[in-house]
């Protein structure tokens, strides 16, 4: 039993392999994010590290 509404799809115990698929076959799915599009894409003047322990300073 597929309920997209809530995109919560229930398959109960003992359900055979033809309805499981026939549930996930209704789902509709989102195109996937590409983070590898963003890779090397920022430019830092300064070491990522160095920022990271400023920011978590900033809290004390």
């Amino acid at each position: 039993m597929a309920n997209s509404k809530n995109m919560v799809t229930i398959i109960k115990k003992g359900s055979d392999k033809k309805e499981v698929e026939k549930a996930l076959s209704k789902i509709k799915r989102k195109k996937k994010f590409d983070a590898y599009k963003y890779c090397g894409t920022l430019r830092l003047k300064e070491d990522p590290l160095e920022i990271q322990k400023k920011m978590r300073d900033e809290w004390e």
